[in-house]
């Protein structure tokens, strides 16, 4: 039979359901259940997503409660965006949940595409299985539509969840990642709570040993029960290209999901939100995904659910929803091997437990691996590999055997430099290779064995800062070097003294040192700086062609009371500039270099303060933005560290975009005061005082004097004369006529951890702006468009 041809619309033949509903949604404070509705010629079946929680974890009566659960309700239905036509959404969802799962719905819909629908699938029948490539614009055929949930579910405000970041949520299974992500966290002393999925059936088997001795040895364990395995499984039965027999097929894939780690995290978010958890840990070695094209269809070489990608996507919404709460992999820079070796060596309570294999099956109170499938090959060839007893996790010597003299390197799914090192170390064990016949040729990777850093695959800043030298130390002391990747070769490499060591993590501010310096914010790497003035103009062309956002970050050099620097608002100003564009998405927008003088003709009675006049920086912010307009900028953020410098920005904002005709805004605080004003408790807090101070101590404490702060709040004789009150007018004064110290504000209640939260509340709004500017083009941005 022919194959379909790619001059027609192909992929049409894979929308076989009308219309899939997710919702509406039963919430009860230890359980979600979200009606999975399809519909389908005309035939309407449903089925029930159940998650079930040991604990409270949901109040029905609060909106975030049934924004959560809309969260976690909607993301099997991710991995259907190319079958269907009509994908409706039944709950509470904010723009930026419904962006979100628009772009994932997207990607997941491309990914199912190539890697299942055009790649090597024993599950499909008829055109399915016959396609051949077809390159479009957008690959989700269905158009997802959300409506809003009963009146049970009122809209939800922007709240920063309270979480701590010591507390570390390690999504736990029987696998070897989580059981040794487990063991190194607990070693170097932090909180971890591990937190099991238990899916309905028998994928439950490869955590059951490890859950097991958790639940009696470890505190905070944790289990959620969720059906989402019965509901993948009732899907198929709607999508006739996949064969009736499906169960009965022995693959090492399942048929079509490959949006399946997000059904576990978000599965697990609301137990974390209960329990104030900062940080969520999956067990993820050595990435080897990367950005490529088949057949000219931009996709991700490997499993972008398991991809340093997936983690930094997944940190970035939720930052931009408030959440207090990053993703990452603390065994980036490991091989699967050296994974193994360690896990094994200094861990062997924890090792014995491990099971990989998802054809386990039950053998009086112990799971047991099955020995014949890829997973236990690869275990048992890496346990032999490094000396280690596979018999010590539940294999038998048959099994040992069986595994070994059917050893395949092209039928074991890992890195190619990782089966070829294992290859090379069996050889010369003599453990493979079939006596008489010619000897299989293996090359030694020695880097296998050590921690690799890779700008793309593994970077250090993919580790928050606090954990990189205890587990690094911890990692050396073990025994284990580094290297790291210097063009296409593996050099020797310290991290304890390389500058990347102290390269911010991206997703959180680091609050735990008293120094910091205007430049700790610069990137590390020349492919992805975005500090405009570091470039060359090379490197600026090329970032240009890239990116049309800018920000220009604006402060001044004035008085702050006898506690804080002269330069607080311009430190201010470029630090929140700088670590907004780290966290943003590739590509990145570019930082202008830091205009510190300002306005500040109000505080020049006390000595220090520098002013410039309202003429002279609109003018010069003016021919500033002129400029980057010629040079391709068409959105221009101005982040503004000084209340006085709002009528010359705002000024030169209006006469750029008449000019150069580009889109400029400026924030003093507008994107974030709402969020502020909950975290303090001064009125008329508006210079040096609760706000400013307690920033200052969370990032650069040594140059806080507390013992200097005095409390100077003004108070005036009419209400509409308060600064921060909602019907203040504008008016100006000279600073000395109101506080001889000053300070408009209390000082005294300030904290570094007020400073944290308000950090946080100010990054998480400007990337949510500034992603939402680099996703529209200048008309999107004039007319709102779905």
């Amino acid at each position: 039979m022919p194959s379909i041809s790619s001059s027609t619309d192909s992929l049409s033949a894979l929308e076989v359901i009308d219309r899939l509903v997710v919702g509406p949604i039963k919430l009860e404070p230890r359980r979600l259940t979200a009606a999975y509705t399809v519909v389908r010629n005309g035939t309407e079946n449903r089925t029930d997503l159940i998650y079930s929680y040991e604990e409270k974890v949901f109040d029905p009566e609060e909106p975030e409660s049934w924004n959560l659960a809309s969260l976690v309700a909607a993301q099997v239905a991710l991995n259907y965006g190319l079958f269907c036509r009509s994908i409706v959404f039944r709950g509470t969802y904010d723009d930026i949940d419904r962006q979100f799962l628009r772009n994932m719905a997207e990607n997941t819909s491309r990914e199912i595409y190539v890697n299942k629908i055009l790649s090597p699938n024993p599950f499909l029948k008829g055109e399915a299985a016959r396609m051949l490539p077809e390159k479009k614009d957008k690959y989700c055929r269905a158009s997802i539509k959300f409506v809003k949930a009963p009146e049970k579910a009122p809209k939800t405000a922007w709240n920063l969840w309270p979480s701590e970041k010591h507390r570390h949520c390690i999504l736990s299974s029987g696998g070897k990642d989580s059981l040794l992500t487990y063991g190194l966290l607990d070693e170097i002393d932090y909180d971890v709570h591990p937190v099991f999925v238990n899916e309905s059936g028998r994928h439950w088997f490869t955590a059951l040993n490890t859950y097991r001795y958790f639940r009696e040895h470890v505190p905070n364990t944790a289990r959620v029960w969720v059906n989402s395995d019965r509901v993948f499984n009732w899907m198929l039965q709607h999508l006739p290209f996949v064969r009736q027999n499906h169960a009965s097929i022995r693959s090492d894939m399942y048929p079509i999901r490959l949006w399946t780690v997000a059904v576990f995290l978000f599965g697990i978010l609301p137990l974390v939100r209960k329990r104030k958890i900062g940080r969520i840990l999956i067990g993820d070695e050595f990435d080897t995904s990367v950005r490529t094209s088949f057949k000219g269809i931009r996709h991700y070489s490997g499993l972008y659910d398991q991809s340093v990608f997936f983690d930094t996507s997944l940190s970035r919404y939720y930052m931009r929803k408030g959440w207090s709460l990053s993703q990452f992999s603390v065994l980036r820079p490991l091989s699967e091997l050296l994974i193994q070796k360690v896990l094994t060596e200094q861990y062997p309570h924890l090792q014995e437990h491990q099971i990989s294999c998802h054809a386990a099956h039950k053998e009086e109170d112990r799971i047991r691996p099955c020995g014949r499938c890829e997973k236990c090959r690869r275990i048992i060839s890496m346990l032999m590999a490094i000396d280690a007893d596979p018999r010590h996790c539940g294999y038998t010597d048959r099994q040992i055997q069986a595994c070994l003299e059917t050893f395949d390197a092209s039928r074991i799914h890992q890195e190619a430099a990782a089966t070829e090192h294992i290859g090379h170390l069996l050889l010369a064990k003599g453990l493979i290779g079939k006596a008489g016949a010619p000897a299989p040729e293996f090359k030694p990777h020695q880097e296998i064995m050590k921690m690799r850093f890779d700008p793309t695959y593994s970077p250090m800043d993919a580790i928050p800062v606090d954990l990189r030298q205890p587990l690094f130390g911890l990692l050396r002391s073990h025994g284990i070097g580094a290297v790291v990747r210097k063009g296409n070769k593996w050099k020797e490499f310290t991290p304890s003294v390389s500058a990347e060591a102290l390269t911010p993590y991206p997703f959180e501010i680091d609050f735990n040192s008293n120094q910091r310096h205007q430049n700790d914010t610069s990137s590390s790497s020349p492919s992805v700086n975005f500090l405009w003035g570091e470039l060359t103009w090379q490197e600026a062309e090329k970032r240009l062609n890239e990116i049309d956002i800018a920000l220009l970050p604006v402060g001044a050099i004035e008085q702050h009371g006898p506690h804080l620097p002269l330069d607080t608002d311009a430190f201010d100003a470029d630090y929140l500039a700088r670590r907004v564009a780290m966290a943003c998405s590739s590509p990145v927008p570019v930082v202008l270099p830091l205009i510190p003088y300002g306005v500040s003709y109000h505080h020049e009675d006390f000595k220090g303060t520098i002013s410039i006049s309202n003429d002279v920086l609109s003018r010069l912010v003016y021919e500033i933005g002129l400029s980057a307009a010629q040079n391709g900028i068409k959105k221009l953020v101005i982040i503004n560290g000084h209340g006085g410098n709002s009528p010359a920005l705002n000024y030169a904002a209006q006469m750029i975009n008449r000019d150069a005709h580009i889109f400029v805004c400026v924030d003093t605080g507008e994107t974030s005061d709402v969020d502020i004003s909950r975290v303090t408790e001064t009125p008329n807090d508006v210079h040096a005082g609760e706000i400013e101070t307690s920033t200052s101590l969370a990032v650069r404490a040594n140059l806080v004097k507390m013992d200097r702060a005095v409390r100077s709040v003004p108070e005036f004789s009419s209400r509409y004369l308060d600064f921060t009150g909602k019907r203040g007018i504008l008016w100006y004064a000279h600073t000395r006529k109101i506080s001889t110290s000053g300070v408009m504000g209390d000082p005294t209640k300030a904290s570094a951890a007020k400073g944290e939260r308000i950090w946080e509340t100010m990054v998480a709004h400007l990337v949510a702006l500034v992603e939402d500017l680099k996703n529209m083009t200048l008309e999107d941005i004039y007319h709102r468009r779905y």
